[in-house]
């Protein structure tokens, strides 16, 4: 699948979750490119159907494109609860519809949201679908800056082979949150909740990017349209 395909299929599947959103939602809106052409979805709704809804960002860089495409935005100031988020994912385990997330940095906030959902469904094109998380991507751990160097070490010793995520300018690449991200990459995960776990317990780290039981549906785009997948498994 190229480029140009791919875009399209991420497409297919953001605009159709776009429909799942009902008048007076308060809806968590995912970062990412996918998260992107959701929220550009959204926009026209609001736009042509008087959609009347509020938005929560997961991250400084959706805030942004919601307003710039008049989505109304809220806190968790106004709302405790979410009645649906719709967000990308790096990576998805078939059957269990457990994701990795965070290769955009966002993970902290996202997973906020996804915690205080009552629905979260995830847009994807087929090329982030595996049969083992863990398979296609590393799982990115938000650590604070100080004594990081500890908590990589830390993260060795799971077996993660970490790695500082650095940013375009080669320093290490901060969050939203103020934090750094080290990638771990342990490969294809035959448990991945015991690893969760571990991850869970690590002195320094803020959260990791391994959702596990946060998704109800997935919407994949591919060339055949738009599949809908729940929860066999997990």
């Amino acid at each position: 699948m190229d480029s140009s395909e791919q875009q399209h299929c991420k497409k297919l599947a953001a605009e159709a979750a776009a429909k799942l959103v009902e008048d007076g939602m308060v809806v968590g809106l995912g970062t990412g490119s996918t998260a992107g052409l959701f929220l550009s979805a959204l926009g026209r709704r609001i736009s042509e159907e008087r959609l009347r809804i509020s938005g929560i960002p997961t991250s400084d860089q959706t805030a942004e494109l919601a307003r710039g495409l008049k989505i109304p935005l809220t806190s968790f100031a106004e709302h405790i609860q979410i009645d649906l988020t719709v967000d990308g994912a790096d990576e998805i385990e078939a059957g269990t519809l457990y994701l990795i997330k965070g290769h955009g940095g966002a993970l902290l906030r996202e997973k906020i949201v996804a915690a205080a959902s009552k629905r979260m469904v995830v847009v994807v094109d087929e090329s982030k679908l595996s049969e083992r998380l863990g398979s296609l991507v590393s799982v990115p751990v938000e650590v604070v800056q100080f004594g990081w160097e500890a908590t990589q070490r830390r993260l060795s010793e799971l077996g993660g082979s970490p790695a500082l995520r650095l940013g375009k300018d080669g320093k290490p690449f901060i969050t939203d949150g103020g934090h750094y991200i080290v990638d771990c990459a342990f490969g294809p995960m035959e448990n991945p909740k015991e690893i969760a776990h571990h991850l869970d317990h690590v002195v320094g780290s803020v959260e990791h990017g391994m959702f596990l039981k946060f998704a109800s549906e997935a919407f994949v785009g591919g060339r055949d349209g738009v599949k809908i997948l729940r929860k066999t498994t997990g």
